[in-house]
């Protein structure tokens, strides 16, 4: 339900979020228990954690069920009497798709046909899905523009594409509400710093907080249009919600529009952990190797969600850093 005395939040609905315990899911779970609704969390916790939802489980209107989109009958459960599913469940990162297809393919695609599926059956009214930047691919057109893809890069990449195929038809088919929101380079609280494949801001900050040097692949003038978490909470309450029959059964860039250099940001981030920790002042980072299946630039055109879904990021890159520094640094120290 859209409440009008607010800027388009979602209030008084039953919102399954999955991957709910993950880093973008829990972030959404904080805003949603807030307003009035009751919120089912669906993770298997192969990668979300458990303290991410901690705060919300004593609550009234929260509910989890740990499971996996890969198994349709728990995808089925989960649907049940829901207005809405904001679907952040998948496997990420690039370097991992690279290194293991097979397992990145059956929770991506299987796992997102499910929870589709699952949706339709149970007549949910709005699907909203986590679409990804890859999807440009090797296209070299600045900035990206929703309508323009290029040849994906990874298998990460195609099948956060056949997501987006899915769901047109879906749409199509069955008559289901889909909007995809292609996110970019998201950073912010909840976001993990450890293990192979951890994304880059929340990996340098606490390699910093150790005192050790954070590694840069390649020469870390490669820009990345990165995007503080609130913007992509705001995203998705905006397309759950909208009312503007342009803005359904379509694709949406989730950005700031703006880019910044790897190498600009992480002076940014060591000038600003200087603060709490005046040794990480001297810190320097160092260089490796480019990554397989990186691009080199990216910059989103946010026009689409502006004037389709009424969208306006509160936070660029620098005040969003801010707030995650300080959220790292308490709680990585």
């Amino acid at each position: 339900m859209l409440n009008s005395t607010e800027n388009k939040t979602i209030t008084n609905s039953n919102v399954l979020v999955t991957g709910g315990a993950g880093f973008i899911g829990s972030n959404i779970i904080e805003k949603l228990v807030k307003q009035n609704n009751k919120v089912i969390c669906l993770d298997n916790l192969a990668t979300g954690k458990m303290k991410n939802i901690e705060p919300f489980l004593s609550l009234d209107n929260f509910h989890f069920i740990e499971g996996d989109i890969r198994n349709f009958s728990t995808c089925q459960q989960a649907c049940e009497d829901i207005d809405i599913v904001l679907h952040q469940a998948a496997l990420g990162s690039v370097p991992r798709s690279i290194n293991d297809p097979i397992t990145t393919n059956s929770v991506n695609i299987d796992g997102f046909l499910n929870i589709l599926t699952a949706a339709r059956d149970n007549k949910v009214k709005r699907f909203v899905y986590a679409a990804s930047s890859s999807t440009y691919g090797d296209s070299t057109n600045l900035p990206k523009v929703e309508e323009i893809i290029g040849n994906p890069l990874s298998p990460y990449a195609i099948t956060k594409y056949v997501n987006e195929l899915y769901a047109k038809v879906f749409s199509d088919l069955y008559g289901i509400e889909t909007i995809g929101l292609r996110y970019f380079n998201v950073f912010g609280k909840n976001q993990d710093p450890d293990g192979a494949y951890a994304a880059v801001f929340p990996k340098f900050i606490k390699a910093l907080i150790k005192h050790e040097a954070p590694l840069i692949h390649g020469d870390g003038t490669q820009s990345r249009d990165f995007t503080y978490i609130a913007n992509v909470v705001q995203a998705n309450e905006l397309a759950a919600t909208t009312q503007n029959p342009q803005a359904v059964n379509t694709v949406f860039n989730v950005a700031y529009g703006e880019n910044n250099s790897l190498n600009d940001l992480t002076n940014e981030l060591i000038k600003g952990l200087s603060e709490f920790d005046p040794k990480i002042a001297e810190i320097k980072p160092i260089y490796g190797p480019v990554r397989t299946g990186d691009i080199k630039d990216s910059l989103a055109s946010i026009k689409k969600a502006k004037e389709l879904l009424n969208y306006a990021p509160e936070y660029d890159v620098h005040t969003g850093l801010k707030e995650a520094i300080k959220w790292y640094y308490e709680n990585l120290k």
